[in-house]
């Protein structure tokens, strides 16, 4: 059974009830330690009325406590979702771990901490000096990102056939497919042979020279609005969106409460949930949907 590294989130938010109420599953999957102290865990439990469990094992991040107030943008909860992250980067790194699982952080929070980095996946590139692939999804269809979080008027001039092919190839390396890995083409239609934009150019020029590495790619660049229908998802197990939305959008219509996120090409494996802190949700006692989460360590366990 493999160790996994949990990291707990934004104590704001509600990473730390997933954990609590759902660690005899978890536990039956990995064997997981939860990157929090005691006294931030005795608050929680607290807060939500849950007796910890006797077999719950910690490592306790170096941050200063503060009081949890639920639904609250913090600087005290970013700097603690931060270094129970690091510390979970820190286990994998000297393999203490298998793998780390990261419960969501808030954005602003590590702003306001005045963390540099925008969220985990740009940190993972920091910490492991190497070009993190951001991919999300659930068995019935994983998307990989070719560029994430940058404005939509940038994309184009991201689109370079060395870049492109350096991915592609990263990404082959990165994943087990039986099929043929489907690649979004760039404009409306595909580009309509010219007549809606020539990126699809560089898009197959470079499929074609990864192929010659990896031959897991369709050279067929597939028209964007098509691309998820049923008859595509029956063909494809992963795909490569050119930009966040393009891929986002209709993977999370299709599989919002399923999905998770994965950080490829890296030293480590890292997953996490696919979405965020839900800050109207948490310590209200309502029902959370733990699927996201499930599956997050349920990918660690079968890769």
């Amino acid at each position: 059974m493999k160790k996994v590294a949990i990291s707990v989130g934004d104590l704001n938010g509600i990473g730390i009830e997933l954990i609590l109420r759902n660690h005899k599953t978890i536990s039956n999957i990995v064997r997981p330690i939860y990157c929090i102290d005691e006294y931030m865990l005795a608050q929680a439990c607290n807060k939500l009325n849950i007796i910890l469990p006797n077999d719950f094992n910690i490592l306790n991040p170096k941050s200063e406590y503060f009081n949890i107030e639920s639904g609250e943008i913090s600087k005290e909860s970013g700097k603690y979702s931060f270094e129970s992250f690091q510390i979970a980067v820190k286990l994998a790194q000297i393999k203490e771990v298998d793998a780390i699982c990261t419960l969501p952080i808030h954005k602003k929070a590590w702003e306001l901490a005045g963390i540099k980095y925008k969220g985990h996946t740009d940190a993972l590139r920091d910490f492991c000096n190497a070009d993190a692939i951001m991919m999300l999804g659930c068995p019935s269809l994983f998307v990989a990102l070719y560029t994430e979080h940058i404005p939509l008027r940038e994309v184009a001039n991201s689109l370079t056939k060395e870049r492109l092919t350096s991915f592609l190839i990263n990404f082959a390396n990165s994943i087990k497919s039986d099929k043929k890995v489907g690649i979004l083409g760039l404009n409306p239609h595909a580009g309509d042979g010219g007549v809606l934009g020539n990126e699809e150019d560089i898009i197959y020029e470079a499929v074609l020279e990864a192929n010659k590495t990896s031959n897991i790619y369709d050279e067929n660049i597939l028209v964007p609005d098509i691309a998820f229908t049923p008859h595509m998802r029956a063909k494809y197990s992963h795909m490569v969106a050119m930009y966040h939305d393009q891929g986002l959008a209709p993977l999370k219509a299709l599989y919002f409460d399923e999905s998770i996120n994965v950080s490829l090409n890296l030293p480590i494996l890292r997953t996490s949930v696919d979405h965020g802190t839900a800050f109207d949700k948490a310590y209200k006692g309502v029902e959370l949907n733990n699927l996201s989460y499930i599956n997050a360590i349920k990918y660690i366990a079968e890769n």
